[in-house]
């Protein structure tokens, strides 16, 4: 663990322990990926100002995220098939987030269930990620479930209405559990760590799924209907139908237009992320931060605004909060720690995140994430 000192050192060593679908599913985006890239390169562009003399002694990056303390503006996003990067997955890094401190959101298209989260947890809250399924009765169900799990907030997502193209997962044939081709069974059979803690398990398909949707019982029955359900009618009256089943916290995720943020106010939502999905939906939009600022202009005065997409430090977060973020997600990191270390990856990713917004706060001149603003930030660079 000496040796993993960024999220960097992570991301080398998950590509080496976990089979090439799973990896490149990780780390790629649609089309030329431009989106993808621009989530990162847009954040380098953004340049710190260093102070001096100021007493740093007492430091704190404590703050809240839909009035849930968390020890430093970080969400863990939801992410689709998180245990395939590791036998069960959602369920380690839930254990790594409730440990650290952090709230983590878990995907509808997971590998673990809502179920088997929440008594790995303890009850512990922690928050769900909502697709919105043609069978509509299937998405009812599942935000009842959600509630009886008790998941503090609903993340419903808006921008996965119909599927970006995403070539390396066509050209791997991607699909949970995996293909078993030659190319397939060779490449598993030289991640043996892989290989073995999925023999291990029974979770290997959409838990969320399988088993509750009548016809759906199978491994091959459930992939096919999973992909074939997104909806593209899904409109804003969907987004109130489910605000009015919904009665916790409702946060809409994959906003990246200010019309669109207004919408989300209206919609009585209590947050919405600044999102282009990790660049993995409509390539050629804009980065994330670049995109956060107009929103937070618009609408941070009357809704909370979060952000994800690029973050790969704890300077990215301060930079995020810098510019109006209330709290940020991490999805790609935690899945390189998970896949180059399980749930103790899941906590270095953390740890290295807390590390670096920390000292570069202190670096800035600030010492609580509280008081963190465009002052922080080098004029003409943002």
């Amino acid at each position: 663990m000496n040796a993993i000192t960024c999220i960097e050192d992570l991301r080398v060593l998950a590509r080496k322990r976990v089979p090439r679908m799973f990896y490149d599913y990780v780390d790629g985006g649609s089309w030329t990926e431009s989106t993808y890239r621009a989530n990162e390169r847009d954040f380098q562009r953004i340049l710190l100002r260093q102070r001096v003399a100021v007493n740093l002694a007492h430091r704190s990056t404590r703050t809240t995220m839909l009035g849930q303390e968390a020890a430093m503006p970080v969400a863990i996003a939801p992410t689709g098939l998180t245990g395939m990067q590791r036998a069960d997955g959602e369920i380690l890094a839930a254990r790594a987030a409730k440990a650290f401190g952090v709230p983590f959101t878990l995907s509808t298209v997971s590998i673990c269930s809502i179920e088997d989260v929440a008594e790995a947890t303890g009850g512990h809250p922690f928050w769900f990620q909502l697709y919105v399924m043609r069978d509509r009765g299937f998405v009812e169900r599942l935000i009842r479930r959600a509630h009886d799990a008790n998941c503090s907030a609903l993340v419903l997502t808006l921008d996965l209405q119909i599927s970006g193209q995403r070539h390396k997962d066509l050209k791997n044939g991607l699909s949970a559990p995996p293909r078993l081709t030659l190319r397939n069974l060779i490449d598993m059979a030289s991640k043996p760590r892989w290989a073995l803690g999925m023999l291990g398990t029974r979770r290997h398909g959409f838990g969320n799924i399988l088993g509750h949707v009548k016809g759906v019982e199978d491994m091959a029955s459930v992939s096919a209907w999973t992909f074939a359900q997104y909806d593209p009618t899904l409109d804003w009256d969907d987004v109130d139908w489910i605000r009015r089943l919904w009665k916790r916290k409702l946060v809409l995720k994959g906003i990246q237009d200010v019309e669109d943020a207004r919408h989300a106010v209206a919609a009585g939502a209590d947050a919405l992320i600044v999102s282009n999905h990790g660049g993995r939906q409509l390539d050629g939009a804009q980065s994330s931060i670049r995109a956060l600022p107009a929103i937070v202009e618009a609408v941070g005065d009357r809704i909370e605004v979060h952000m994800d997409g690029g973050i790969r430090s704890g300077q990215d977060v301060l930079k995020a909060v810098a510019l109006g973020a209330k709290g940020t997600y991490i999805g790609r990191p935690m899945l390189y720690g998970l896949g180059a270390l399980g749930e103790a990856g899941v906590s270095r990713a953390l740890q290295i995140i807390h590390t670096e917004l920390d000292l570069t706060m202190a670096f800035c001149g600030r010492t609580d994430v509280g008081d963190v603003d465009t002052g922080v930030l080098l004029p003409g660079t943002w």
